[in-house]
């Protein structure tokens, strides 16, 4: 694969730019007009994807009034409240969204509580969700998921366009489960989040929290394969993902120009076999929704 054609592999996660997200996040939200650099910077080196969703509070509103001519945008509806006229409620939120990115229609629309599908009323919200693409609203519908177990249940039921999950160099359940390829084989899109684990992969010893201290064989083994092959942790993280051909797009996070300009250098090269001892499964460190209670 190429330079450009491994640039565009990368979608720009949004999230940073309407509320402060993140482990490593030392720096809060990132202002209006480094936005605006950043989505220039984006769009004229080959980036064509944002993500975004309604739950990332200003994010969409400050991507509309940047303008975002030239890109494709995956967002994200958020959990549907109980006795909620299903239809009218999908076609409300759609619609806001679109008339905050100023917008007449999004690449994805994803499910971001995605086992509202397997109530009673998921039959109806996915009907909902396919009358948004007759529409011509949305091209692609589907779930961000935070593991393979979840695809499990729901791919029984229903077909989806595209799926979001988490993939790293730690956490390849999408691999070791199979679905990273029944994904590809049944015609569903796969965009990864969480590459670097909210940044937790690019810390050092020193700036970790010491609440990860519990992993510190699992860091010991992460950095001496870094140091054996030469590689920074950036490099490693994005290419682990770029280079996997199942993978349609791998969305990361910036706060600045600079780390933009940073990870798209960053993503051009290979990558060296990972040693099996660096795959865990203990969610209690790859679902950084379970980290407060550490």
């Amino acid at each position: 694969m190429s330079s450009v054609g491994k640039v565009g592999k990368i979608a720009l996660g949004t999230v940073q730019f309407g509320t402060e997200y993140g482990v490593a996040n030392q720096t809060g939200k990132v202002p209006v007009d480094v936005v605006a650099q950043i989505l220039g910077h984006a769009r004229s080196s080959g980036v064509s994807t944002l993500d975004t969703a309604v739950a990332y509070g200003e994010s969409q509103r400050v991507l509309g009034q940047n303008g975002v001519e030239g890109f494709s945008i995956v967002t994200k509806l958020p959990e549907m409240p109980p006795q909620a006229d299903i239809q009218a409620w999908v076609q409300a939120q759609l619609s806001s969204s679109l008339e905050l990115l100023q917008v007449e229609h999004v690449d994805g629309l994803l499910l971001h509580r995605p086992e509202q599908l397997l109530q009673s009323s998921g039959q109806a919200l996915y009907e909902a969700l396919t009358s948004l693409k007759q529409q011509g609203l949305v091209k692609r519908i589907g779930v961000s998921v935070y593991g393979p177990q979840e695809l499990d249940l729901l791919c029984e039921s229903y077909h989806f366009d595209l799926v979001q999950a988490p993939f790293s160099v730690l956490d390849q359940r999408l691999k070791r489960s199979g679905w990273l390829q029944r994904l590809q084989q049944q015609g569903t899109a796969l965009h990864v989040r969480s590459v670097f684990l909210q940044g937790l992969l690019l810390m050092t010893v020193t700036n970790r929290p010491t609440k990860f201290s519990r992993w510190n064989a699992l860091w010991n083994e992460w950095e001496h394969w870094l140091s054996q092959t030469g590689q920074t942790a950036l490099e490693a993280c994005l290419r682990f993902a770029v280079n996997t051909p199942e993978i349609e797009k791998v969305v990361v996070g910036v706060d600045s120009l600079r780390h933009l300009e940073e990870i798209l250098q960053a993503a051009d090269g290979n990558t060296p076999v990972l040693p099996n001892t660096l795959l865990t499964d203990d969610s209690q460190l790859i679902n950084p929704s379970m980290w407060s209670s550490l």
